[in-house]
């Protein structure tokens, strides 16, 4: 990026990663809750759930088939959340939205005055591990901007043991022409993207 004329501020550190994370995922409970019970009471007769508290009790009876490995933690949470309506509900968004949005993307963006914050999308692909569940390096830049909902573009940016792994170029509201002219120049300047595969394994060599 810097042999193509950018002018690169590093580090830059977004502070309130942690606390975004926890009420990140209190919003995704209730949020989860309410789109999936709405999707599913739309079925029909057919179909032999219609709600999520419907969803928990089908795994607890089949739980051989459908949680061989894991349990339904997440679904457990979110069933006892209320509706989008509560207090509790409404705090938490508005504290997602300033965390990631006045305190997050733009805090960052006026205080080293950029265009544009570039960081790895994610980590690399990994194997399950069925004793430890996810590794705590899965970490995602991508958080921020879809928080916030505000624009984020992925290319690719190189492979890990023939596995893909990408860079995010994100901003500000409506900074959309920005970052795609950033985006397009990073990507037709590098051409790593490579047609997939579909391999039975990941090439071990590196």
């Amino acid at each position: 990026m810097k042999q193509l004329g950018a002018k690169i501020v590093d580090p830059v550190k977004m502070e309130n990663i942690e606390q975004l994370k926890q009420a990140e995922i209190e919003v995704l409970l209730y949020e989860f809750k309410t789109d999936l019970n709405n999707y599913l009471k739309e079925l029909g007769s057919q179909a032999q759930v219609h709600s999520l508290k419907e969803v928990i009790a089908f795994n607890k009876q089949n739980q051989a088939k459908a949680m061989p490995y894991f349990g339904q933690e997440l679904l457990l949470k979110a069933e006892e959340k209320g509706p989008l309506s509560s207090e509790e509900y409404q705090n938490v968004l508005e504290k997602c939205q300033r965390l990631s949005r006045s305190e997050g993307i733009d805090k960052v963006l006026q205080e080293h005055q950029l265009d544009a914050i570039v960081a790895p999308t994610g980590s690399p692909p990994w194997t399950t591990d069925l004793v430890n569940g996810d590794h705590p390096y899965n970490s995602k830049s991508s958080m921020f901007p879809a928080v916030a909902g505000y624009p984020g573009i992925t290319v690719p940016t190189g492979f890990i043991f023939g596995l893909p792994v990408g860079v995010s170029f994100f901003g500000g509201a409506y900074q959309e022409p920005t970052l795609i002219k950033l985006a397009y120049a990073y990507e037709q300047a590098t051409q790593v993207r490579k047609s997939p595969q579909f391999l039975a394994n990941a090439d071990l060599r590196g």
